[in-house]
């Protein structure tokens, strides 16, 4: 089985979501399902079949999370070599040719958001910056063209 590297926030963010879902969601489903029951016929009863489709859903959700959990590496930044662009490093860049900034936390692919800036250490930015100092420059080739990011700070909050 391999492990999946993740962030102390990472695991904990999942660990709320798992705790919400059976503590919250599920018990509310089981009413709901029940609830829907009661007003008899099952066979065109809308309600107990959207319910019992929720419960799927929730059934795999969860599923899905404690797999991830169980697989899940937690990786202690402060042990890490923070000269260099790691896992869990915030990484400031400079798009050199379109000379734009992007700051990227680079975290595992279970917690990758791109929309608030945490991307995938197994991304192609993500390999690209990996290892790298500030002032060295990471070439990622894209489908539109090659981008080259000079590293401007790196920071481990």
């Amino acid at each position: 089985m391999t492990r999946v590297p993740m962030t102390p926030e990472g695991h904990q963010k999942m660990k709320e979501e798992i705790e919400r879902l059976l503590k919250v969601e599920r018990p509310k489903n089981i009413k709901d399902i029940a609830e829907a029951r009661s007003h008899g016929d099952l066979s065109e009863n809308a309600e107990y079949h959207a319910a019992r489709e929720k419960q799927s859903f929730l059934e795999g959700r969860i599923q899905e999370l404690q797999s991830k959990m169980s697989m899940a590496e937690i990786i202690d930044v402060s042990m890490i070599n923070q000269s260099r662009v790691a896992f869990g490093a915030k990484v400031k860049v400079v798009d050199i040719e379109a000379d734009e900034e992007y700051v990227f936390h680079l975290v595992g692919s279970e917690e990758a958001d791109v929309k608030s800036g945490k991307i995938s250490v197994t991304s192609p930015v993500g390999r690209a910056l990996i290892g790298k100092e500030v002032g060295d420059v990471a070439v990622v080739k894209a489908p539109a063209r090659t981008i080259e990011y000079e590293v401007t700070g790196i920071s481990f909050e």
